[in-house]
């Protein structure tokens, strides 16, 4: 046996994977990135994966999930597009996961705790994106929040109301991944929060273009000059201005004239993608199947699947939990069924209609 092979051997016999990679993190990482052996922990104690950290575990569960693969089939802006381009739901969150490493990877952060969140902060959105989550919200009463029910989705909804038994500080980077709520605990989830939009803008942005929507020449020259004119400088600009204003720092923020940007570029994504009239005949559609897919379960509870009549909460909240965690194509199914509307009349007085 060579020296170097004797030497090593006795730190394998006395640790596992796992705290090897947590004794990595503790050598490596900022200060101010939250280690793996210092979760808060889980609601329900586990005894410890030798190969992986805690924050890994949350990220391999979440990605084996039934709501993880649902997201494939969710709407991100565009409702049923012809083309195979387009953003879902689930490309949305694995671009929201590149674009979250490679800044945590960059302030020295916890990368596992950043994917882990980004992976799982829209495992609640409804179908047909947002236009779901607002009809929801007029049928509740209240407003419907997709950080809330994606929170949910993890604590309660999977495994038959046993949840995913997830650590504390990927939960609270789930919930308070949207800027209106307040700040999340970590770093690690406040650079998913610049992710996000980071993401979403651009994506959008391009989906549009190719949707005939808008024109790249239609970006106001401001925005353009400070972002970059192609979605990959825009991006790169983006993620730069995060990682220069917060490196070394004990915070996560942009650089201010990065940021103005940002905010005109939401702004005009506002007013002329999501909510442009062009878009106005679709959004009625998927308002109508969620609308009447929420009261024909609130008249009748029972029609609910058996394992959904199981799940803890009032009887509203089960209908809500059953309709937000449809995709575009089951909501559609399951409106023709009530309704006797063939499925293939929703769509059939589009121009791009097959």
């Amino acid at each position: 046996m060579s020296r170097a092979v004797a030497t090593l051997k006795p730190r394998y016999l006395l640790t596992t994977i796992s705290e090897e990679t947590e004794r990595i993190e503790r050598e490596i990482f900022s200060p101010h990135a939250t280690l793996a052996a210092e979760t808060k922990g889980r609601e329900r104690s586990e005894d410890k994966d030798p190969i992986r950290t805690e924050f890994q575990r949350d990220r391999d569960r979440i990605v084996h999930c039934k709501a993880f693969r649902r997201l494939k089939h969710k709407t991100q802006v565009f409702l049923a597009p012809v083309g195979d381009h387009y953003r879902v739901r689930l490309t949305h969150t694995l671009e929201v996961a590149q674009v979250a490493r490679t800044i945590a990877r960059a302030l020295r952060l916890n990368e596992d705790l950043t994917e882990a969140i980004a992976l799982g902060h829209d495992l609640g959105h409804t179908p047909f994106g947002h236009i779901g989550e607002g009809i929801l919200s007029k049928e509740l009463g209240r407003r419907f929040k997709h950080a809330e029910q994606s929170l949910r989705v993890v604590e309660v909804l999977e495994y038959g109301g046993r949840g995913l038994n997830l650590t504390w500080e990927v939960r609270d980077g789930i919930l308070s991944h949207t800027w209106s709520q307040p700040d999340p605990a970590t770093l690690e989830a406040k650079i998913v929060r610049f992710a996000d939009r980071i993401a979403y803008l651009n994506h959008d942005l391009d989906d549009g273009v190719r949707a005939g929507v808008i024109a790249k020449d239609d970006v106001p020259a401001a925005i353009t000059k400070t972002l970059g004119g192609s979605h990959s400088k825009r991006i790169s600009t983006l993620v730069n201005g995060v990682v220069d204003a917060s490196r070394g720092t004990a915070s996560v923020g942009m650089a201010p004239e990065t940021l103005a940007a940002m905010d005109d570029l939401r702004r005009f994504l506002f007013e002329r993608v999501y909510l442009t009239p062009l878009l106005g005949p679709d959004r009625e559609r998927a308002e109508r199947i969620v609308h009447r897919l929420f009261a024909h379960f609130r008249e009748h509870p029972d029609a609910l699947p058996p394992e959904e009549q199981t799940i803890p909460g009032d009887p509203l909240t089960r209908v809500a939990d059953f309709v937000a965690g449809m995709t575009d194509g089951y909501a559609i199914r399951t409106h023709a069924a009530l309704t006797g509307v063939p499925v293939s009349a929703i769509w059939e007085d589009r121009e791009d209609a097959d």
